[in-house]
């Protein structure tokens, strides 16, 4: 009982870092609001008797243009950040996650195809079917990166993490295929590649909210599971539980909550490998916490270095998936010297 109890701490630093992210990307552009003020606007929304001090123009640049981008990458950060807690978890694999795991770069074929092709399949608009494609896209890959790690025999973490690899780079290079056969979406696709949040709007959001909802309750239910499942296969099946189809469950899930945060985003590596570690280190190594835990922090990393990408090299923008590539590579070199430690 004491280890639950001082778990809490650390989920209400969480829970106050994201307010407070929240509030700085709302703050952050070029027409200077302060955090004080942005907050009293939020907080003017509901019934607390707060009025708000800003103009009619203040507002309609907090509520159209900025707080539906902050809100977009909370989601995108926290599906990201969740997926790779579970990834990690459902492989026993410290250095799962849904950008090595060829999750991402299948989501990301799925989606540059659908931009691409989907004009002249389609009569109608094609966006709706950006995060389906992308979803058996990162099935896909996951698929294939896990098959192609077991047949390696006894190659443990390092198979794993070579086969994803190798996955990756054979989506990447049939998305570059994709991308050299309708030059005249290149600009959007490349753009979308890389990554960002500077398309998103309320839109986008109500687009993969279905998604994030469903994957991140399957995920949370899963929390226990991925603990017996930990235990191994024999002893999960003593204790009554099917490890196939918990498996799948997850693996379902972590897949969609992938392909959700792809469709909007682009790629944006090293999230999913980030954070759950950072909380593991804080939280233990029970899932029932990690996994939220990973939603609450994932949302506030990604809020936050969405900030330092649009404000680092104003009025320019950086992409965001290079922002993370460069905090997530030396975090993942790290875990993998940490890594191979142990096992030797």
């Amino acid at each position: 009982m004491r280890r639950s109890r001082t778990v809490w701490p650390w989920f209400a630093a969480a829970v106050a870092a994201l307010a407070a992210a929240l509030v700085v990307g709302a703050a952050a552009g070029a027409a200077s609001l302060g955090p004080a003020d942005v907050t009293r606007e939020l907080l003017s929304r509901l019934p607390l008797g707060v009025t708000s001090p800003l103009n009619d123009r203040q507002v309609a640049v907090i509520v159209e243009l900025r707080l539906p981008r902050v809100v977009l990458g909370a989601l995108v950060g926290a599906l990201l950040a969740a997926a790779g807690a579970a990834y990690q978890g459902v492989f026993r694999n410290p250095l799962a996650d849904p950008y090595l795991l060829g999750a991402a770069g299948g989501a990301g074929l799925g989606a540059t195809a659908v931009i691409a092709y989907g004009p002249l399949l389609f009569d109608g608009g094609t966006r709706g079917l950006v995060p389906v494609a992308a979803f058996v896209g990162a099935l896909a890959g996951v698929a294939a990166a896990y098959a192609l790690g077991s047949s390696a025999g006894r190659g443990g973490t390092a198979a794993l993490v070579l086969a994803g690899v190798a996955v990756s780079s054979f989506l990447s290079a049939a998305q570059t295929l994709v991308q050299t056969t309708r030059i005249e979406e290149l600009r959007r696709i490349y753009s979308w590649v890389l990554g960002g949040l500077n398309r998103g709007g309320w839109e986008d959001v109500a687009m993969i909210a279905p998604y994030a909802a469903a994957a991140t309750l399957v995920l949370l239910g899963c929390g226990y599971l991925l603990d017996l499942l930990a235990l191994g296969d024999e002893k999960a099946q003593s204790l009554g539980m099917n490890p196939t189809a918990v498996r799948l469950a997850v693996i379902g899930a972590a897949s969609l909550a992938t392909a959700a945060a792809v469709s909007v985003s682009g790629l944006i590596g090293f999230v999913g490998i980030v954070v759950p570690h950072i909380v593991r280190r804080l939280v233990g190594a029970d899932y029932r916490r990690i996994l939220p835990m990973s939603l609450i922090a994932g949302a506030a990393f990604l809020v936050l270095v969405d900030v330092i990408a649009r404000t680092v090299i104003a009025p320019a923008e950086l992409p965001l998936g290079v922002v993370t590539a460069f905090l997530g590579a030396p975090f993942f070199l790290l875990i993998l010297r940490t890594t191979r430690h142990r096992a030797t």
